[in-house]
């Protein structure tokens, strides 16, 4: 991996998530569940009720939920999260990130538009790999996109009672709060798991001991009698039957390869009322698997040689990534690490959040270092000229950084939506490999707008009385943009306009927060009850299914929609059945 690419990722996850210093050690010892195996074990044929494909943030939560009642099988591609320091510890939040080792929990692709970007690839999907954030969507998504308003509130307290905990707040968090207040990003609404207008404290998926909670801990809901779950499983494609009798095709099975790539296959029981794959992969792996199985664009699979068994035009179409920009403010006075726990919902649709301090490797802080060594030496010059003691104080940061912290916060704006999106095609028919993913940040104007609102407002918390303390007086806000400027945040071309210009600014800076989604969504490839149209007994449950990503995180709203979707399809079935009997009557 190059420096360039080390630096952009590093960037990713410094400026997606810091990290609380808590001088303890931590225990990653993992649950008694007896039936997570390696695929390795798994017998060459298996039958079960249902097939989850993708253990993540929303595959474990229904699989939980589905065992009362039917057996599971659960294949994911990626290891355990627990007995990983890297994972369940919150100090190696960011070595996480930057492992690109083969079986790395943290896949790393680079979208067409040059913003790197990671996909999960263990238990736990995205929530054992995120900065933790955890917060609901607004009651006006539930309503429009016509979910069961208390079958959601009961799914939500559900994930809650296992993964969610209220995050201590300290002085540099506490300023960024104060700071919104001050400029206007009002109520105060204190900490709450709600979605509302105003400033509030958030959730995290992290606890008081710095334990990562992810959505793999809501197995501890399963019935262990009923549910396998097979670790390493890399499902190649789905298989489809036609049933005389019936016009579309139907899912029976899958073929998967275990770590030493021998073939299994796992089928659904015959004679069963239940008999449902459900791809849980998330935005990136349920389009693409569907492709690699014959349900896409039938141009596009014909040209990778793969037999069309539906042509689905709207396969990998509609995907999204919410772009983020950053400020990156050195601090005079030593603040807390800590990660994003106070959030700025604006009614110009742009989320303002913050974090502060680092823990990094000693060799990626040398190559920070270096970097804004460059920037301080080019201040002496025009446009922007720093005072001598505003360096000297500066370099002190750049010697903190090189011993593994860092005297910085940085505020970011994360943009509502997006309107903008692109398409994910096939780069190849192996499933292992990432495909070709294009997200067109800022494409539509609208979104160009709330990033440039959002950043207006970032540079007023910086400038206000509440935030004063932690940022050089000497240091004004355009040598904080010129400063992002000089860092490899993408690969994106950067223009000399970016410094003084907030619009090109945020196209040359665009970085992602990991909130890409679309590919799958409803009405287009699934229908409201998540079936996959024009095939019976294959559904997508996963975050593939959204146009707009569901309030400032949507990982809570993901492991919800696990739990949910078969909540809401019992009840339907329960009140089918008491009119039935009503009828009868």
């Amino acid at each position: 991996m190059g420096l360039g690419s080390c630096m952009i990722t590093f960037f990713g996850a410094f400026l997606s998530g810091f990290l609380f210093f808590l001088p303890i050690s931590y225990s990653d010892k993992a649950p008694d569940y007896t039936f997570v195996k390696e695929a390795t074990s798994a017998p060459a044929v298996v039958y079960y009720d249902y097939i989850i494909i993708g253990g993540g943030t929303a595959g474990c939560p229904l699989a939980a939920t589905l065992s009362h009642g039917a057996t599971i099988l659960v294949l994911e591609r990626g290891g355990s999260p627990y007995g990983n320091p890297n994972i369940t510890n919150i100090a190696n939040f960011g070595p996480t990130l930057l492992d690109t080792s083969p079986t790395s929990p943290a896949q790393q692709f680079t979208s067409e538009d040059g913003v790197h970007n990671i996909r999960a690839r263990v238990l736990g999907g995205g929530s054992a790999v995120n900065a933790g954030f955890y917060t609901r969507a607004s009651t006006r998504y539930v309503k429009e996109v016509g979910w069961n308003h208390n079958l959601v509130n009961q799914s939500y307290e559900w994930v809650e009672k296992v993964v969610a905990f209220k995050p201590e707040i300290l002085q540099w968090e506490n300023a960024l709060r104060d700071g919104l207040l001050e400029v206007g990003v009002l109520p105060n609404n204190e900490f709450t798991y709600d979605h509302l207008y105003g400033t509030k404290v958030g959730g995290s998926i992290f606890d008081a001991e710095g334990h990562r909670h992810t959505a793999a801990d809501l197995l501890q809901y399963a019935d262990p009698r009923k549910i396998t779950v097979y670790l390493h499983a890399t499902v190649q494609k789905i298989l489809f039957r036609y049933i005389p009798g019936r016009a579309s095709p139907q899912a029976y099975g899958v073929i998967y390869k275990d770590a030493y790539e021998v073939r299994h296959q796992a089928y659904l029981k015959r004679n069963s009322n239940k008999n449902e794959i459900i791809l849980s992969a998330g935005a990136i792996g349920s389009p693409q698997l569907l492709m690699l199985s014959g349900v896409g664009p039938a141009y596009h699979l014909r040209a990778h040689g793969i037999k069309v068994v539906v042509d689905h035009p709207m396969v990998g179409q509609g995907m999204a990534d919410n772009p983020m920009n950053v400020l990156l403010i050195p601090s005079p006075i030593p603040v807390e690490v800590s990660l994003v726990q106070v959030v700025g919902i604006t009614k110009f649709n742009s989320y303002i959040e913050g974090a502060s301090g680092l823990s990094l490797s000693i060799s990626l802080a040398h190559r920070l270092s270096n970097n804004f060594k460059r920037f301080l030496s080019q201040t002496e010059h025009p446009p922007f000229r720093v005072l001598p003691e505003a360096i000297a104080r500066a370099a002190e940061m750049v010697h903190g950084i090189a011993n593994r912290t860092i005297r910085a916060g940085v505020i970011l704006e994360k943009i509502m939506g997006p309107l903008s999106t692109g398409h994910l095609a096939l780069r190849n028919t192996n499933p292992d490999d990432n495909p070709f993913v294009t997200f067109n940040y800022f494409k539509e104007p609208e979104d160009l707008r709330k990033c440039i609102e959002g950043m207006r407002t970032i540079i007023d918390v910086v400038n206000s009385k509440a935030y004063s303390k932690f940022r050089y007086k000497n240091m004004p806000v355009e040598a904080l943009i010129d400063l992002m400027l000089t860092l490899p945040v993408n690969r994106r071309r950067k223009h000399a306009n970016a410094t003084f210009s907030l619009e090109q600014f945020c196209i040359d800076t665009v970085m992602t927060i990991w909130h890409y989604h679309g590919g799958c969504q409803v009405g287009r490839v699934v229908d409201k009850g998540y079936r996959v149209l024009g095939i019976d007994s294959l559904r997508v449950i996963d975050g593939s299914t959204f146009y707009h990503t569901p309030g400032a995180n949507p990982q809570a709203t993901v492991m919800m929609l696990g739990r949910q979707v078969y909540l809401e399809n019992i009840s339907y079935i329960h009140n089918l059945l008491e009119n039935l009997i009503l009828i009868a009557d």
